[in-house]
């Protein structure tokens, strides 16, 4: 199959880069023709404010660019990432003009809530769910404290919500998780086109000897990730060792933690090899967020390691992570639940025993490199087929399943570099190093999740 995946690139690098480079690079590994199209944000720094709304919310010569991209690469479709702020809703368009179908990775909550999050004042929020424009989200300035960038980010979702963009110009949107789904219905996305697909790992790393005695946390260092109830369970921890990996805002938070407890040891930023494996030694993943998340890798990459997650129980977490299944769930914000959970979990080895091999299974029956590729076939093919559907005319060739080492063609077209200050940056991404560098004929059922 053809394809082009766009990506306009985070100021730091974050999940949904590494998502980006690892689904290219899948699709390239099972014989698709893959060309990238990267945006970026030097050209900010030379627009005014009223220049950078205006291609927020439909820059012309990026939809241009992407329809020059899609037709030169013959693409039967243009799978989007991250759009903003450069790349905006005009490419859809292009896009289709060109002949391609568009599908739409959500990667987070920016079409129904202005700081991408659903996350206020320390615990979630849902004000602007439903809402046409996010008054409220302007009103409290959730979008980096600021009034003026708060009203960008909700004029360019209400906006398109009015002109009917968001229901009329994606073929299918892809969710990471059914929790996720239901948002996106409840903010009047268009039910039948959004399909459920999960973050992968690829290739499989192999399980961890989880010997390190040690429990880890990878991510962004910030209030939303649950920082401050980490560090407030291992008060009551004294005996546990902790490991923390990434970086971010509360970075100093952590430093002045681990000086007063021994026990804790910050590493900071590490590459990916290095993160994998330390997730392969730990005894148990933390993932203590206080904010909605849709599906964090990390979590997929504990699972191949064989690596049981303690999480905090609400948004998808309870579906992601069953309790005493692949791991355990506390109360989100709760220091004194979160440590008996890890004390209790640690004391138990014929559990943590059983919570290995499934977290192990989880992986292997649904988060490999070949379980994604065909759930994203599949959507891809449902959304050629609405394309076709809409022509009315001559069908797209649906193309045969691409062979592992095929076909690995593709190139490469960029939109900007990455070195210029955002002012209007993306949500705080989670902490993760960038990586360097089809299938089924079955169609997807709208909600449907592919299990191999």
């Amino acid at each position: 199959m053809r394809v082009l995946v766009a990506h306009n690139f985070y100021q730091q690098p974050g999940g949904e880069d590494q998502v980006f480079a690892s689904e290219v690079q899948l699709l390239r590994r099972f014989g698709h023709e893959v060309t990238t199209f990267e945006a970026d944000n030097d050209a900010i720094g030379s627009m005014g404010r009223l220049e950078l709304l205006r291609n927020t919310l439909w820059n012309r010569k990026m939809g241009a660019a992407i329809g020059k991209a899609a037709a030169a690469h013959r693409a039967e479709v243009v799978h989007f990432h991250n759009t903003f702020p450069l790349i905006s809703p005009a490419a859809y368009a292009a896009a289709h003009e060109a002949g391609a179908a568009v599908v739409q990775t959500l990667h987070n909550f920016r079409l129904l809530c202005p700081n991408a999050l659903f996350f206020r004042d320390g615990k979630a929020c849902e004000l602007c769910l439903g809402k046409t424009f996010a008054l409220s989200g302007i009103r409290l300035k959730c979008y980096r404290g600021s009034r003026s960038a708060s009203a960008a980010v909700a004029a360019l979702a209400g906006a398109h919500r009015l002109l009917g963009t968001w229901r009329n110009s994606v073929d299918a949107y892809i969710a990471l998780a059914e929790f996720a789904r239901q948002k996106f219905i409840a903010g009047a996305l268009p039910a039948d086109r959004i399909f459920i697909k999960s973050n992968f790992l690829d290739p499989d790393p192999g399980p961890g000897s989880g010997d390190g005695g040690y429990a880890l946390f990878v991510g962004r260092l910030s209030e939303e990730k649950g920082i401050s109830t980490l560090l407030s369970a291992w008060r009551d921890l004294p005996d546990i060792p902790l490991k923390i990996i990434g970086d971010g805002p509360m970075a100093d938070e952590v430093k002045g933690a681990a000086k007063e407890n021994p026990q804790i040891e910050w590493l900071g930023r590490l590459p990916l090899e290095q993160v994998v494996e330390a997730i392969g030694r730990a005894t148990v993943l933390v993932f203590p967020s206080n904010c909605y998340e849709n599906f964090a890798r990390v979590i997929v990459e504990a699972y191949a390691k064989g690596t049981p997650v303690i999480a905090s129980r609400h948004g998808p977490m309870p579906d992601i992570v069953p309790d005493g299944k692949t791991g355990r769930l506390f109360m989100p914000g709760d220091a004194q639940d979160l440590a008996r959970t890890v004390r209790e979990i640690m004391a138990d080895a014929g559990a943590l025993a059983t919570l290995r091999t499934n977290a192990r299974e989880a992986y292997t029956s649904q988060y490999t490199g070949e379980a994604n590729h065909e759930a994203l076939m599949k959507i891809y093919r449902q959304a050629i087929a609405r394309v076709n559907g809409r022509a009315g005319g001559a069908p797209l060739p649906i193309p045969s399943p691409g062979t592992p080492g095929e076909r690995q063609g593709g190139g490469y077209l960029s939109a900007g570099i990455k070195s210029n200050p955002d002012p209007l940056p993306n949500p705080p991404p989670e902490y993760r190093e960038r990586e360097t560098t089809a299938a089924t004929d079955s169609v997807m059922k709208p909600g449907e999740q592919v299990r191999a």
